[in-house]
C-alpha cells in the first residue's frame, strides 16, 4: 500500500510538472490579446492617468488588474521569470496565480490576477479547483483500492484464523483436532508442513501410548514371578528349591532386562527415523559371522547357512549397525517355534537381496502374517513363558527394512513352519 500511494504521487507530480509548462504556454497565448489592448489604451494616456485608467478597466473584468513598479517584483519572481518580464513576455506567478507584462520601456509592470476564482477574495474561504479535483479522484482511488484489498486480504486472513485456531488446538492438547483447508497456494505449504507435523505428532503419542501400555503389561508377569519367588524362599530349606527359586529369579532379571533393551530399541526408531548409513559388505561373510553370533540361543538346533544362490563375493549395500537388529529378532523368534532345524537362505531377486530365515515349527496362519508386525501383537498360543516374546521383534525387523527402502514378510516355509523374509534393495 505504501508503495502504491509512494509511485501514484510521483506519477501525479511529475504529470503535474509537464502539464504546467503547456498550462502557461497556453494562458499567455489566451491573455496576449487582452493586456496587449489594456496597453494600447494606457499608452493613449498620459502616466499619471495610469493608475486611474486601470482602475476604471479593473471594474469591467472578473479578475483584478493593477500596476506596480519593477522594482517590487524581483523579491516575488524567479530569475527565469524576471528575463521573461524584462523581454517583453508574459511571466506566470503560479503560487498566486499571477500575470505580469511590462507596460513597453517604462519601469511600470502590469498586473493581471489571481485568474483563478479560488484565489479571488470572493471565493477565498473554498477549496481551489484542483486540490478538489485531487481529492476526490484520490477518494475515489482509495474506495476501489480499499475494496480491491478486501478481496485480496479476507481470504489470506481466514486461512491465517484457521492455521492459528488449529495450531491453538494442537498447542492445547487436542491432536484430534480438524486439519485446516487453506483456500489460497499462499499457505498451501504450511498447511501441509502443519498436517504433517500433526500426523506425526499423533504417531508419536499413540507410540508411547502403545509402548507404555504394553510394557506395563509385559512387566507384570516376570514382577509377579520374582514376588512369588521371593515369598518361597525364607519357607524352605532344602537346597536344590533354593537354588531353582534363585534361577527362576535371575531368568526374570534377565526377562525385564531384554524387555528394556527391545523396548528401547523399538521407540528409537519411532521417534527418531534415523537415516541409514549404508555401507557396502561382503555379504556371504558378513551373514555368516551375524548367524554364528546368535547360534548359541539355538540351543540343540540345527542351523544352516545357504549362500549358495548368490555369486562369489557379492557385495551389497546395508546399514551395519541397524541391519543386525532386524536379522537377529527373526532368528530369535525362529529360536523359539522350531523343533529340530533352522535354514537361513539368500537369494536375487532382479536388483533386490532377500533373506529367508525357515523354520520347522507349527507356522503363521494366513490372516495373521501382516497383523504380527505391529508392534506388542503376538498369537495366542506364544504366551507361555518358554516362548512369549514381547511382540516388539518383528516390529523392529519392519522398520530397519523400512529404514533401507525394503520390506519385511511372513510365509510358508518348506521345512513346514514359518518363513520369514527381509528383501531390500541390493545396491543403492
Amino acid at each position: 500500500m505504501g508503495s502504491f500511494v509512494a509511485i501514484a504521487f510521483t506519477a501525479d507530480f511529475i504529470i503535474s510538472t509537464a502539464q504546467r509548462g503547456i498550462t502557461d504556454d497556453y494562458a499567455r497565448r489566451f491573455m496576449r490579446g487582452t493586456i496587449t489592448l489594456i496597453e494600447e489604451e494606457l499608452f493613449r494616456l498620459p502616466r499619471r492617468q495610469w493608475e486611474s485608467k486601470i482602475r476604471e478597466i479593473d471594474q469591467k473584468f472578473y479578475y483584478k488588474l493593477g500596476i506596480v513598479e519593477r522594482r517590487t517584483l524581483d523579491t516575488r519572481l524567479t530569475s527565469a521569470q524576471v528575463e521573461k518580464l524584462d523581454a517583453g513576455d508574459i511571466a506566470i506567478a503560479h503560487d498566486h496565480d499571477v500575470m505580469y507584462h511590462r507596460l513597453g520601456t517604462s519601469s511600470k509592470v502590469l498586473v493581471v490576477g489571481p485568474l483563478s476564482a479560488s484565489q479571488s477574495s470572493e471565493h477565498s474561504e473554498r477549496l481551489p479547483l484542483d486540490l478538489r479535483l485531487r481529492l476526490l479522484t484520490w477518494s475515489l482511488i482509495g474506495v476501489i483500492f480499499a475494496v480491491a484489498l478486501w478481496f485480496w486480504i479476507r481470504p489470506v486472513w481466514r486461512d491465517l484464523e484457521a492455521l492459528r485456531q488449529t495450531a491453538r488446538d494442537l498447542g492445547d492438547g487436542n491432536f484430534e483436532a480438524q486439519t485446516p483447508v487453506v483456500h489460497t497456494q499462499l499457505f498451501a505449504p504450511l498447511a501441509d508442513t502443519l498436517i504433517s507435523m500433526t500426523e506425526r505428532v499423533r504417531q508419536l503419542l499413540a507410540t508411547h501410548r502403545e509402548l507404555s501400555c504394553g510394557i506395563s503389561h509385559e512387566l507384570r508377569t516376570p514382577i509377579a514371578r520374582m514376588r512369588f519367588a521371593l515369598e518361597m524362599l525364607p519357607e524352605t530349606n532344602e537346597l536344590i528349591e533354593r537354588e531353582r527359586l534363585w534361577a527362576m529369579m535371575e531368568d526374570d532379571l534377565d526377562e525385564l532386562d531384554q524387555l528394556i533393551d527391545t523396548s528401547l530399541t523399538y521407540a528409537r526408531f519411532e521417534r527418531e527415523a534415523p537415516e541409514a548409513h549404508l555401507s557396502s559388505v561382503r555379504f556371504s561373510e558378513w551373514l555368516s559371522d551375524e548367524v554364528d553370533s546368535v547360534r548359541l540361543l539355538g540351543r540343540q538346533l540345527n542351523v544352516a547357512v545357504d549362500n549358495s544362490e548368490l555369486p562369489e563375493n557379492l557385495c551389497i549395500d546395508l546399514d551395519r549397525k541397524a541391519m543386525p537388529y532386524a536379522l537377529r529378532n527373526l532368528l530369535r523368534n525362529a529360536f523359539k517355534y522350531a523343533t529340530r532345524e533352522i535354514k537361513v537362505s539368500t537369494e536375487l531377486i532382479g536388483d533386490q537381496i532377500a533373506i529367508h530365515v525357515d523354520d520347522d515349527g507349527i507356522g503363521i496362519p494366513q490372516e495373521e502374517r501382516e497383523h504380527i508386525f505391529s508392534a506388542f501383537t503376538r498369537l495366542d498360543r506364544s504366551r507361555d513363558r518358554s516362548t512369549g516374546g514381547y511382540g516388539l521383534g518383528l516390529a523392529i525387523a519392519r522398520r530397519v527394512l523400512e529404514l533401507h527402502g525394503g520390506t519385511a514378510i511372513a510365509g510358508d516355509s518348506p521345512l513346514g513352519g514359518a518363513r520369514f523374509t527381509l528383501r531390500w534393495k541390493a545396491h543403492q
